[in-house]
């Protein structure tokens, strides 16, 4: 009996193995295809292709339609959070400040009741000093300007006025006080400057 070669031993197993897991011969078969030129495929092998290509497409396209989805969802959650935030933000300071409209409404209420002026100035001021206390925890801080050099990024000056007592350009009266919010001018203190008398 001749021996069998090496060669024709190991196709012969191959062909076993494709015999008892047939569905080897298709992934084999698809791992062919996906290797030759497409110019060189038959319309079989084309048609596959083209199916495997579509498939992996219509994937993509499905995950495409599913992350702009999501998207559109974050952002209509990102504005009405948003919205929110920005609807609520003062909450704190509104709260804080209906305790003054409380101490004005007591403040008329007494007014009404006596006739002592002396009263009702002393809880206007502690009214007024309430209220400032609380706009002060919320970051706001006066500018100073009453006898300081006048300062255009603080100061809007609305007239001059001669005065020899005091150097020129310097603030002799605040007509209305200017506000710092959290380091940021929000409204200018008005003035009056002094000049040289000429």
């Amino acid at each position: 009996m001749e021996a069998e070669s090496p060669e024709k031993k190991i196709e012969e197993d191959s062909q076993e193995e494709l015999k008892e897991h047939p569905g080897e011969r298709d992934k084999e078969a698809d791992n062919e295809e996906s290797e030759i030129p497409l110019e060189k495929m038959t319309k079989r092998q084309l048609l596959n292709r083209v199916k495997e290509v579509q498939k992996t497409a219509d994937k993509n396209f499905d995950l495409y339609v599913r992350s702009q989805a999501e998207i559109d969802n974050l952002k209509k959650r990102f504005q009405r959070d948003k919205a929110e935030l920005y609807k609520f933000s003062n909450e704190s300071l509104i709260k804080n400040l209906l305790s003054v409209g409380d101490n004005l409404e007591k403040a008329i209420a007494h007014s009404e009741n006596d006739n002592s002026l002396d009263a009702l100035r002393e809880g206007v001021e502690l009214t007024l000093k309430g209220l400032m206390d609380t706009l002060e925890r919320e970051g706001l801080e006066s500018v100073k300007a009453l006898d300081e050099p006048f300062d255009p990024n603080f100061h809007e000056a609305v007239s001059e006025l001669k005065d020899n007592s005091v150097k020129p350009g310097t603030v002799i009266q605040e007509l209305q006080k200017g506000y710092i919010l959290n380091q940021r001018l929000i409204r200018p203190a008005m003035v009056i400057v002094s000049k040289k008398d000429e």
